[in-house]
């Protein structure tokens, strides 16, 4: 642990006190949030979703832009819309010249860019802090995520692999070190996106709305095997807000019931998926790994018992299942039970993906991980509309991977009203 040394009052001598971090439980309240409409946004750029998204977050908050002091920007591929720096976000909002800082973490830049802000105030350094995420892709014509430049050295930035090939592969390794048969892991990644479609029916900024069933889904052209069509997320256009501040000053603000932070963890590859046989390919380093800490942070003993949300990664349906194992929710090998039994239904013990998730909210890759927030945020407040939980929530938990199986990063956010 950090020492730090001290002079004793007599200053007489130095003594040794051990400095432990302590985390950020309950150190940040969440003032205000907002979110885009998610789609093929063709008659919008980015400054406009950024707006559209903000106005309602301002409003929430019930403060003037004035008073926040500074902004992360998170965005993943910036070639496409915004550019480099953090300068259209501050022009599109007009900010009175505070700090902006635009971040980027794969597909998980819309939470690196809330851990920013969020820092900031559980550090002293901000008042009120905001984080925006944006991405608009549609307009580049591809599926999924944009193609990069060719004759170049970027061809090898990501040689022989591409995204519904990579998680095919966690696919195949968690099937053969499970024993899983292939036709039950394929009906339980059909679960998956048969419960993602009902939830996202039922959500009016959702991307896609249309409700499908098991046959549509075991029976769609395959992608990369055993991914066929509806078990992978497709990208949109769209943006998230979250302005922040701490409890004292949201309370002072005439805010009641308080979203509180109660912890964010991050992790990220070091080599050992791609560059070391330790790993089996079945499941992810980094989740685990990020999982351990925020349970610890958020002083939360019994996740399967007391978390009542989930919103996790779901690029594709495979990320679903076996990312409710490396959040210890569902045992080893035995998330394809809990799928199929209704575990992770609206209707279940712990929803997951209760807004449709990516599958089917949608994934602009830099607002991904501040929508899964603001869902968890409206759940807390009772504002979800037809799909709010009648239970009241506690805990609510997202999961924003960016990067492939191999090589990526891990950000978790854990939320619930102060005190919990």
């Amino acid at each position: 642990p950090p020492l730090l040394l001290e002079s004793d009052p007599r200053g007489r001598r130095n003594t040794r006190r051990i400095i432990m971090a302590s985390g950020i439980k309950d150190k940040v309240a969440i003032l205000g949030m907002g979110c885009s409409a998610f789609g093929e946004r063709w008659n919008d750029n980015a400054e406009d979703l950024i707006v559209e998204a903000f106005v309602e977050a301002i409003e929430d908050a019930g403060i003037d832009k004035s008073q926040i002091d500074a902004a992360w920007f998170g965005t993943g591929i910036e070639e496409q819309h915004v550019g480099k720096s953090a300068v259209p976000l501050s022009m599109a909002l007009r900010l009175p010249n505070i700090p902006v800082t635009r971040v980027e973490n794969y597909c998980a830049s819309g939470s690196e860019a809330f851990r920013g802000a969020v820092y900031a105030v559980a550090s002293g350094a901000a008042d009120i802090a905001m984080a925006v995420g944006v991405e608009k892709l549609k307009d580049t014509g591809y599926g999924g995520l944009p193609q990069r430049g060719r004759g170049s050295v970027n061809d090898m930035f990501w040689a022989n692999a591409s995204a519904p090939g990579s998680f095919a592969q966690l696919a195949t390794a968690y099937r053969a070190k499970h024993n899983v048969e292939a036709k039950d892991l394929k009906r339980a990644m059909a679960h998956i996106s048969v419960k993602s479609h009902d939830n996202g029916s039922r959500n009016p900024k959702a991307h896609l709305r249309n409700k499908i069933d098991e046959d549509k889904v075991m029976n769609a052209p395959m992608i990369a095997e055993p991914l066929g069509l509806f078990d992978c997320c497709g990208v949109s256009d769209g943006s998230a807000v979250a302005i922040v501040t701490t409890p004292e000053i949201a309370k002072s603000l005439g805010k009641k019931d308080l979203v509180t932070v109660k912890a964010m963890q991050l992790s990220a590859s070091n080599g050992r998926e791609a560059q070391h046989n330790s790993w089996d390919g079945s499941h992810f380093v980094t989740t685990r790994a990020a999982a351990k800490r925020a349970y610890q942070e958020a002083g939360i003993t019994k996740p399967r018992e007391q978390v009542s949300l989930f919103e996790v990664h779901d690029c594709f349906s495979i990320t679903e299942l076996v990312t409710m194992e490396d959040l210890f929710i569902s045992d080893e090998g035995r998330a394809v039970h809990d799928i199929m039994d209704g575990f992770y239904d609206a209707d279940g013990k712990i929803p997951c993906q209760i807004d449709g998730g990516l599958k089917c909210f949608g994934h602009p890759i830099g607002a991904s991980g501040l929508r899964m927030i603001y869902e968890m945020y409206l759940q807390m407040n009772g504002r979800a509309g037809e799909r709010q939980r009648s239970e009241e929530p506690v805990f609510g938990m997202t999961h924003n991977l960016g990067g492939f199986p191999h090589q990526n990063i891990c950000s978790l956010t854990i939320v619930g009203k102060e005190g919990a």
